[in-house]
């Protein structure tokens, strides 16, 4: 019985969900796009370390992939990030502030480092 119901959870979880080191969920949404959907109270470094997190170990992408932010920035309330590996449809903005202006991306090695400026808090 515990074996059907250990399967039974494991079978709901969706396939590709991944979850970063900070503890934020990432669902793909298409072959380059994925989101960070909302946690409570999270900042914007939160959801770029949880991207990057996601490019680098489960995508399996080099540390200068470029990720675009493809939701609108700001963010409203309760809302999550989306995100692209493609330069289609970037918004032109990451929502984070960055020495030299803001060119819409950041790569993943950058988003990861997010990760780590956060511990220190």
């Amino acid at each position: 019985m515990l074996r059907l119901t250990l399967f039974a959870a494991l079978v709901a979880l969706p396939a590709q969900a991944f979850t970063a080191s900070n503890d934020l969920r990432v669902q793909p949404t298409g072959p380059v796009t994925f989101t960070v959907p909302y946690q409570n109270n999270v900042a914007p470094e939160a959801f770029w370390c949880a991207a990057g997190d996601y490019v680098v170990f489960n995508l399996r992408k080099r540390g200068d992939t470029p990720i675009y932010r493809a939701s609108p920035v700001p963010r409203r309330s309760g809302e999550g990030i989306a995100f692209s590996l493609s330069p289609s449809n970037p918004v032109g903005k990451t929502g984070l502030v960055l020495l030299g202006g803001d060119p819409g991306y950041i790569t993943a090695a950058l988003a990861q480092a997010l990760c780590d400026s956060m511990d220190h808090h």
